[in-house]
């Protein structure tokens, strides 16, 4: 997919009415913008534009999956994607700022891109959280990432006393160990 021209929408001799587009996302979308989140991913978009005198107004519609790192076991995790959103296109000789929901272009432009719309629409409707649904993680990391209790960190630190000669541990290792110890209770 050439992302360049992908998801342009050509406008100039669209009389004013209601026209529907239907675009395609994979991998190249996010291969383009260089996303590090996104690993894969299948989109359907639905734009229905329409043409006014002086703008054009466009619904768009997002549903699909991408997949992501899960933030609990690291391991690849499936996301719906499901955005509806509203872009309004406005003309003017000095174009102003995108700012999310208004994209200015020149009058002499014919066409407008959505691919950047389209991109930052999928990232944005990303859970904050991106977890495998319960029980669905990979019980290997989950072990390993598991927080020890104070009990255990009580008999961790007392068999590394009785290993080592009380001499042996520094000054600096018993502040660093009652730190932690301190730590870890305060977060009870």
């Amino acid at each position: 997919m050439n992302v360049e021209k992908e998801f342009l929408i050509p406008f100039k001799g669209l009389k004013a009415g209601v026209y529907t587009y239907d675009f395609k996302v994979d991998d190249s979308l996010f291969e383009a913008f260089e996303c590090p989140e996104i690993e894969h991913g299948a989109c359907d978009v639905r734009v229905e534009l329409r043409r006014l005198e002086t703008m054009l107004d466009m619904q768009v519609e997002i549903a699909g999956k991408v997949e992501v790192m899960c933030d609990r076991c690291l391991e690849d995790c499936e996301m719906p994607i499901a955005y509806e959103g509203n872009l309004v296109v406005k003309f003017s000789d000095e174009p102003g700022e995108y700012d999310g929901e208004v994209l200015w272009l020149h009058p002499s432009e014919d066409m407008v891109d959505l691919a950047a719309y389209i991109y930052e629409s999928i990232i944005l409707s990303l859970p904050l959280q991106r977890v495998h649904p319960e029980g669905e993680c990979n019980p290997e990391m989950l072990k390993r990432f598991q927080m020890i209790t104070a009990e255990e960190f009580d008999r961790m630190e007392a068999e590394i006393e009785a290993e080592e000669e009380p001499s042996t541990l520094s000054e600096d290792a018993k502040a660093k160990l009652a730190a932690l110890k301190a730590q870890m209770e305060g977060e009870k």
